[in-house]
């Protein structure tokens, strides 16, 4: 019974040389294109696999026109055996519901199905840059129906036909035993991947790569291409900075640059003027039918994630847009929450006070640590009971697995990261009807240089909400609502994933969502693995300041801290009135998670990095010689002109 390690890799243009075409969409025909970043650890991990199994074999499959055979023979040049691509036209405009059916459909066809009597792993990247989204190893799994865990940092065989996976989640790390076969995604905090050999080269570019069609596979167009899909991109805006050019501090030495910074908060004049707003044009509204095409599916409900006993903050901010839903739907709409876990009933108040008018429960001890596989069942479950016509879930290391693999039970496909949820319209000028009403759902894309506007025809419409992005509603206390037990059906083969150990950080990672005050290190500041960085978010903490630390991805990359502490388009969004990004480059990325934040302070010895273009304030300069500098001003009373707490 020899081992198989597949790995799916894609290959994805550079977001600086997108461009947006006529339509208002993306066109990447001319853009250059690199090996996906997250691919790239998913094929090392099946390297890694492969010195404690040595009779393995070694695949990579990827999916995309012909120029994606560069990608596939990178991975032969690293020391994989095979190498397969499912290339058709009519797979052209596939959402990730359509691209996760198309491979798991070619896996099939090779033979690696859920009853295949030999072992088999199949490894992925955690995301693309281009899309962002998490979604098609979940979507993979569902398909072929197997286990899996997302957000992957190390992964290891047991001896047996398990393996053992380091999972990240919010606030530290689950380790889970997983049996085989199985997908796991991996993040960019694993082993580094290792460059081809010569001898690899030579064998890449002799191999015969084995390309398929769709009707190779037999795979119909139902449910692939643009018209195939269950959501459909219905347009892209480019996203710029709003904010005023910066104030930069002066001085010829780390006294006389703090100074000069403290002189330039307290004068405060950082002040864009105001511009006449532009009249939009009237679009003409074609006199066409509108079309309902919910078919009777009706409300809204949301996840309630446990952790510690608690609701996690971002499942509360999730009853904001929820709310704001319902009364755009009208009728009467209900806002439903489902909360599955351990003695979880007592929460259910809590929910209906921030604003669920139902909050339906789930009891089990066996589901006190969220488990993708019955947590998916009982949903879908609860969806097929209900029918709603939208489920939103926060974008969480658990939501962004859970979601996609529910969407592609309930054939609705999914829409990521989600900044902003609206009740919309969409002309179809082919069918000549307007869907009416739909959800939109804006989520940032291209490296967060684009705003896309996405749309979904099945019922229900399910999006991930970035966390952080929304603030979370007001509490009635009092407030009345309904609390219904739910009996699931529970199948055995749904426990097969056992959670060995978990692991979260000290509860001050929370505070991220509250602070007043965030100070941010990023690769600049590694050098003391960000001592002075916490030095000064404790000196605040020390004068009754709400302060807290972050970091920017590179530094959770690098394993220097958690994934909990970061900031960005995969972390947190956070909007403290006070952001310090010291030794951040100003990446897109990062940008898009502290960019609603009051006023920004920047400190980088790079006159030129990016993130002087998005900050109130700044100082050029070492942060090594800043820092103590700044920290002996909090020590002396120093508090940005924030008050204490009392």
């Amino acid at each position: 019974m020899a081992l198989t390690i597949i790995s799916l890799v894609k290959q994805v243009p550079l977001p600086s040389e997108m461009r947006m075409g006529e339509d208002g969409l993306m066109d990447r025909t001319k853009a250059k294109s690199i090996i996906n970043i997250d691919c790239q650890f998913g094929l090392e991990a099946g390297l890694q696999l492969k010195k404690q199994h040595p009779n393995a074999r070694l695949i990579v499959c990827s999916m995309g026109p012909g120029s994606f055979e560069t990608a596939l023979r990178s991975a032969i040049a690293m020391g994989y055996d095979e190498a397969y691509l499912l290339s058709d036209r009519k797979l052209g405009g596939s959402d990730t519901y359509a691209t996760g059916l198309a491979i798991a459909t070619m896996l099939k066809h090779l033979g690696f199905t859920k009853d295949s009597k030999d072992p088999f792993i199949i490894l992925a990247g955690r995301q693309t840059s281009d899309g962002d989204t998490a979604h098609v190893p979940s979507q993979v799994a569902e398909n072929i129906g197997i286990p899996q865990a997302t957000f992957v940092e190390s992964v290891k065989s047991d001896g047996t036909n398990n393996v053992v996976a380091k999972r990240i989640i919010e606030g530290g790390y689950q380790l889970m035993n997983l049996p085989m076969p199985c997908v796991i995604s991996l993040t960019p905090t694993g082993i580094p991947p290792r460059k081809p050999s010569l001898s690899g080269a030579i064998k890449a570019r002799n191999l015969q790569i084995t390309t398929f069609g769709i009707e190779d596979i037999g795979l119909g167009t139902e449910k692939i291409g643009i018209s195939g899909s269950p959501t459909i991109v219905a347009k892209v805006v480019n996203m710029v900075s709003e904010r005023p050019p910066i104030k930069l501090a002066e001085g010829h030495n780390e006294v006389a640059l703090v100074d000069s910074l403290i002189a330039n908060l307290a004068k405060g004049g950082n002040v864009v003027e105001k511009k006449e707003a532009v009249e939009k044009k009237e679009v003409d509204r074609p006199d066409f039918p509108n079309k309902d095409f919910r078919n009777g599916a009706s409300g809204i409900i949301t996840w309630a994630e446990v952790t510690n006993g608690t609701i996690s903050r971002p499942s509360l901010e999730l009853l904001t847009p929820a709310r704001h839903l319902a009364s755009q739907l009208g009728d009467n709409t209900k806002v439903m929450t489902l909360i599955i876990g351990k003695k979880v009933e007592s929460l259910t108040q809590t929910l209906i006070e921030h604003g669920s008018d139902e909050v339906i429960f789930v009891e089990n001890d066996r589901l006190e640590e969220y488990l993708v596989l019955p947590f998916t069942s009982i949903f879908t479950q609860l969806i097929k009971e209900r029918n709603p016509e939208i489920a939103l879930f926060a974008a969480t290391t658990s939501g962004r697995e859970l979601a996609p693999r529910i969407g592609m039970r309930t054939s609705s496909g999914v829409t990521a990261d989600c900044t902003g949820l609206e009740i919309g319209e969409y002309i179809s000028k082919k069918e000549q009807v307007i869907y009416t009403p739909i959800l939109e759902s804006r989520r940032p894309t291209y490296g967060e240089s684009k705003l896309a506007t996405i749309l979904g025809f099945v019922c229900p419409q399910v999006s991930t909400a970035r966390a952080g992005t929304f603030e979370v509603p007001e509490r009635i206390l009092g407030r009345k609502g309904i609390t219904t037990p739910f009996k699931p059906n529970l199948d055995e083969k749904d426990f097969v994933v056992e959670v060995i150990k978990t692991v979260r950080g000290e509860g001050g990672l929370q505070n991220l969502f509250d602070a007043d005050l965030i100070v941010s290190g990023g690769r600049g500041t590694t050098t003391d693995s960000l001592g002075l960085i916490k030095q000064l978010a404790e000196a605040l903490k020390a004068q009754g300041i709400n302060a807290e630390w972050a970091c920017s991805r590179p530094v959770v990359d690098e394993g220097i801290t958690e994934y909990a502490r970061q900031v960005g388009q995969t972390g947190k969004t956070v909007r403290p009135k006070i952001y310090i990004a010291v030794g951040i480059s100003g990446a897109i990325q990062h940008i898009a998670g502290m960019k609603e934040s009051g006023t920004v302070i920047a400190i980088n010895q790079n006159p030129k990095a990016s993130i002087f273009n998005n900050a109130d304030f700044g100082i050029i300069g070492n942060y090594q010689d800043i820092l103590p500098e700044l920290i002996e001003r909090v020590k002396s009373g120093y508090t940005f002109g924030l008050e204490a707490k009392k």
